[in-house]
C-alpha cells in the first residue's frame, strides 16, 4: 500500500497540473479577446501557429478552448486547409470529429484542390499514425481505411481514386503501396489469431462431445436413463453443456472461414473483422458454457455429502470470468466499437 502511494500522488498531481493548465489557458484567452479588437486576435492566431502547432500534436484541449472564443477562425479558408490537413496526417480521431463538425463543408467541399491535399494527407504512412488503442495489426489496417474512407466521404471505389497523381498512380494505390508491410502484418496477425482460436474451440468441442455421454454419476442400468435426471443441477450441467458444444462449433467454423479468405486489404474494413468478433463472441460463449458445466457437474458429485460446496464452486468458476474482464474485454470492446460504431464518423458539437 505504501508503494502505491507515489503513484498514486504522482497522477493526482498530473491531474491537477492538467486542470490548471487548461483555467489558465482559458482566463488567458478570455483576457485577449476582452482586451484586444477581434480583427487583430484574429490576425495573431491565423499568423502565430499556436493552433495548427497543438492539432499537429493532437492537443484536443487547446484547439478547443481557441475555437470556442474564437469561431471566426473556421471562416478564414486557408487557416481551416491548413488545420485539417494537420489532422488527418497526425491521425486524431476526436481532433477531426471537431474539425469536421465546424469546418466550412458547403463553402469548402466544392474545391477540388482540397479534397486532393487530404487524399495525399490520408496516403501518407508514418509511425504518427501507429495507435496505441488499437488491438492488433488488422484493426490498425481497419483504422487507416476508415480514415481514406472518412476524408473521400463517397463510398469505396469512387471514381476519383482514378485521379492520377505522381508515377502515375492513383490515391488509392499510392494508399495501398504505402500500407504494404502492414498488410501484411495484418494478414499474419489474423491468421494467427484464428489458428490460436480455432485450436482453443476444438479443445472445447471435444470437451462438451464426451461429456454428453459421460454425465455425473452415470445412468440406470436397467432403463438407461441418468441417475439424476430429476435433478435441478444435473438440467444445468445438460444445457450449459449443449451450449458449450453448439457455441464451440460455430467458433470454429467462423475462425475456419478467416483461414480460407482472400485476405484483400477492402476486407480489413468490414468482413474480416465482423467474422472476428463473431468467432471470438462464441468462443468467450463456449468458455463460459463450459465452466457453467463443470461447475454443476462437480456439484451434483459432492453436494451430498458437502452441502454448501456450490459456493467455492460458483466462487472458483467467477474467477476466469473476472480475469478475462479485467485482460481482454477493453480490448474486445474496442474492437465492435471500432468495426460497428467507429468514433471516427461520430460528430462532436463545439457547442453543447
Amino acid at each position: 500500500m505504501l508503494r502505491a502511494a507515489p503513484f498514486i500522488k504522482r497522477s493526482g498531481e498530473l491531474k491537477l497540473r492538467h486542470y490548471y493548465s487548461l483555467k489558465f489557458a482559458n482566463h488567458a484567452l478570455d483576457e485577449i479577446k476582452n482586451g484586444t479588437n477581434t480583427p487583430e486576435i484574429l490576425e495573431y492566431r491565423l499568423t502565430s501557429g499556436v493552433v495548427l502547432d497543438a492539432a499537429s500534436r493532437g492537443v484536443f484541449e487547446i484547439v478547443d478552448l481557441c475555437l470556442k472564443h474564437f469561431p471566426e477562425l473556421m471562416w478564414d479558408t486557408h487557416f481551416a486547409k491548413k488545420l485539417i490537413i494537420k489532422v488527418v496526417e497526425g491521425r486524431h480521431i476526436k481532433l477531426f470529429r471537431l474539425v469536421n463538425e465546424n469546418y466550412p463543408i458547403r463553402y469548402l467541399a466544392r474545391d477540388n484542390y482540397m479534397n486532393f491535399d487530404l487524399l495525399v494527407a490520408v496516403t501518407k504512412w508514418s509511425s504518427r499514425c501507429v495507435s496505441p488503442d488499437v488491438s492488433g495489426a488488422a484493426f490498425l489496417m481497419q483504422r487507416e481505411l476508415q480514415w481514406f474512407q472518412a476524408v473521400e466521404g463517397r463510398g469505396f471505389l469512387p471514381s476519383k481514386w482514378l485521379t492520377y497523381i505522381e508515377n502515375k498512380k492513383s490515391y488509392w494505390e499510392k494508399f495501398v503501396e504505402q500500407r504494404e508491410e502492414l498488410l501484411k502484418d495484418a494478414r499474419q496477425w489474423m491468421k494467427d489469431t484464428s489458428s490460436s482460436c480455432s485450436l482453443v474451440a476444438t479443445l472445447i468441442i471435444t470437451v462438451a462431445f464426451a461429456a454428453t455421454f459421460t454425465v455425473p454419476r452415470g445412468n440406470d442400468g436397467s432403463k438407461g436413463i441418468p441417475i439424476f435426471l430429476n435433478k435441478g443441477s444435473f438440467m444445468v450441467f445438460v444445457v450449459a453443456n449443449a451450449l458449450a458444444l453448439f457455441s464451440s462449433v460455430t467458433a470454429t467454423l467462423v475462425f475456419l472461414a478467416i483461414l480460407t479468405s482472400r485476405y484483400a486489404i477492402e476486407d480489413f474494413l468490414y468482413s474480416l473483422p465482423r467474422k472476428m468478433i463473431l468467432g471470438l463472441t462464441f468462443l468467450f460463449l463456449s468458455l463460459a458454457f463450459m465452466l457453467v458445466a463443470f461447475g454443476s457437474a462437480l456439484t451434483i458429485v459432492l453436494s451430498e455429502r458437502l452441502k454448501w460446496i456450490y459456493i467455492p464452486i460458483t466462487l472458483l468458476a467467477a474467477i476466469p470470468i473476472i480475469l478475462f474482464a479485467i485482460l481482454q474485454l477493453p480490448l474486445y470492446v474496442e474492437m465492435v466499437e471500432s468495426t460497428f460504431r467507429p468514433r471516427l464518423y461520430r460528430p462532436l458539437k463545439l457547442w453543447k
